[in-house]
C-alpha cells in the first residue's frame, strides 16, 4: 500500500470507538533495517494542547486496515506518551 493511500484513512480505537485522527497527521516510525512500520505516533487531539504529548501505538496493535479506516486495539495496551 502506498503512503498516499494510508494517509487519508482515519485511525479508530476498537476499545471505545473514538476517532484519533487521520494517519496523515500522525508520525510513523519505521525500522531502518527492514523498512517495516513499527510505531504510529498520534498527536494530541487539540493542536493547542499544552502537553504536546504524542500517543505511541505499536503496529502490533493495528487490527485491520480497511478502505477508509485503520482500527487499533488498545484494550491490552497502555499507550506511552511521548514528548
Amino acid at each position: 500500500m502506498r503512503f498516499s493511500e494510508l494517509a487519508t484513512k482515519e485511525i479508530i480505537s476498537l476499545t471505545d470507538g473514538s476517532r484519533l485522527g487521520p494517519v496523515g497527521e500522525a508520525d510513523l516510525v519505521f525500522d531502518e533495517i527492514s523498512g517495516r512500520l513499527q510505531t504510529i505516533l498520534i498527536p494530541p487531539k487539540s493542536r493547542f494542547s499544552r502537553t504536546g504529548q504524542y500517543t505511541e501505538v505499536p503496529w502490533t496493535s493495528v487490527r485491520r486496515v480497511g478502505p477508509e479506516v485503520v482500527i487499533i486495539d488498545l484494550e491490552d495496551f497502555h499507550p506511552k506518551k511521548r514528548v
